[in-house]
């Protein structure tokens, strides 16, 4: 689903929020352990755990090892998320996994734990393998021997990305050996796949691409992906179609000959033909987003928007080849790689871009103009309009943002040192519920004596 369903279209779940992805969204591993799958994951949750019903164990996976925030030290597996507010983030199912702390670096740490759930299960029973590195994030930490190759980087920063790369790569290389090893190999479909681009201010790039992580600008939306398996039919091709993140779950579902019920409306589509045989995607648009919280772009307005939609909310859509954009656009810079000395962020030679004063709706061919340099919005504004119906059709249909404040027992230190589920209802609120649910009872049993 879109963020927009889930309620989760602004910014990401605060490891202090008691917030999580909603209890009546099926996921991926539930569907499939519903068709005989073992559901494992591995790796980075991010997805909430105020709540014990929040955790990976009760959301479809047999099994989890691994963090439940978005980012920590790979070594020493603790965050702070802010000053005082730190805890321990790893876990083993539904526990912190303390007997883990020996300071292996995360990488290689979660390929061991891959390696032995696969030397362990039976291979002619099917398995869901979830794996979430934590690379490449910041901070940016990596074991010294895979800094040799990189010397030449004087930017600190992309040196370390680079080295942290180069483990993630060997990576999955043995990850890729353990299914040749135990026998799952030729029966098996490998999906990499990213969530958002880099972050130039932590080593990351996306040049020739514009923007960067957290903006709705191709540098911030467009990932990287691939699927590597003997059962693909065109093999070594590369997919140009329309593929959006919500695809994997109706495309693996069909693949395991799952079911999806009618009742669920999905915004995905089952790509796999589109990917293995390169045929036309089913997908003729995406939405980026509406996030309709983010700051309110000042110059924005309904008649800005010919009426349709008030461009000072931020938004992207895709349809066809075009794209719209709404709002405040974020970073919008062309950064090439190494743009960034080790000063600092004190720009070299990126392209800064002066906006024309009171600018909040652009338009671009992104098939003839992937890197938006050229903004069409003023040369068509039948197109924009057309965009702008359809953005404000997905609106009609989008759940209220859920992002609540911070809740203050969720600091580790009332928790053991860890982070971890922290929300407990009120037995006293349990007990008035429980009387006044008794009430009630005895007031509809007198109304109907009455009657």
């Amino acid at each position: 689903r879109y963020q927009i369903h889930t309620g989760l279209q602004h910014s990401i779940i605060r490891p202090t929020q008691p917030n999580c992805l909603p209890l009546d969204n099926v996921t991926l591993p539930q569907k499939l352990k519903e068709v005989g799958y073992s559901t494992h994951m591995v790796g980075k949750w991010h997805l909430g755990f105020y709540r014990r019903e929040c955790m990976p164990t009760q959301r479809g996976f047999d099994t989890f090892f691994g963090s439940l925030l978005g980012s920590g030290d790979y070594y020493t597996h603790f965050k702070c998320d802010s000053p005082g507010i730190c805890g321990y983030d790893l876990y083993e199912n539904d526990n912190a996994a303390w007997d883990h702390d020996n300071g292996i670096y995360s990488t290689q740490m979660y390929t061991q734990k891959v390696q032995q759930i696969l030397a362990s299960h039976n291979p002619r029973k099917p398995l869901f393998l979830y794996i979430a590195y934590q690379a490449v994030h910041s901070p940016l930490q990596a074991p010294g021997k895979y800094f040799e190759h990189y010397r030449s980087i004087n930017n600190i920063n992309r040196r370390r990305y680079a080295a942290m790369l180069a483990c993630l790569d060997e990576a999955i290389n043995n990850v890729t050996l353990a299914l040749r090893k135990y026998g799952y190999y030729e029966n098996s479909i490998i999906i990499y796949s990213s969530d958002n681009g880099g972050q130039p201010m932590a080593g990351g790039s996306n040049w020739p691409l514009r923007g960067s992580k957290g903006t709705y600008w191709e540098g911030g939306i467009r990932a990287v992906g691939f699927v590597h398996s003997p059962l693909l039919k065109n093999k070594g091709s590369v997919c140009k179609e329309l593929v959006h993140i919500t695809d994997w779950f109706p495309t693996l579902i069909t693949l395991a000959e799952g079911q999806i019920d009618e009742d669920i409306q999905l915004d995905g589509y089952d790509i796999w033909e589109t990917i293995s045989e390169g045929r036309r995607s089913p997908r003729v648009d995406i939405l980026h987003n509406i996030d309709p919280i983010y700051t309110k772009a000042k110059n924005g307005s309904w008649a800005a928007g010919y009426g349709i939609w008030n461009t000072a909310i931020q938004s992207a859509i895709r349809v066809n080849h075009w794209k719209l954009l709404t709002g405040n656009p974020g970073y919008s810079d062309w950064v090439p790689p190494q743009a960034f000395s080790n000063a600092g962020p004190n720009r070299w030679h990126n392209e800064r871009v002066s906006w024309s004063a009171g600018k909040t709706v652009w338009l671009f061919n992104i098939t003839a103009d992937p890197y938006e340099r050229v903004d069409l919005s003023a040369r068509y504004p039948d197109v924009v309009k057309q965009l702008l119906r359809r953005l404000s059709q997905f609106n009609k249909t989008a759940v209220p943002v859920r992002y609540p404040p911070k809740d203050p027992r969720s600091n580790p230190k009332l928790n053991g040192g860890v982070w971890g589920p922290w929300f407990k209802e009120d037995e006293k609120k349990k007990k008035s519920d429980k009387s006044k649910s008794a009430n009630k009872q005895k007031k509809n049993k007198n109304k109907k004596k009455a009657n």
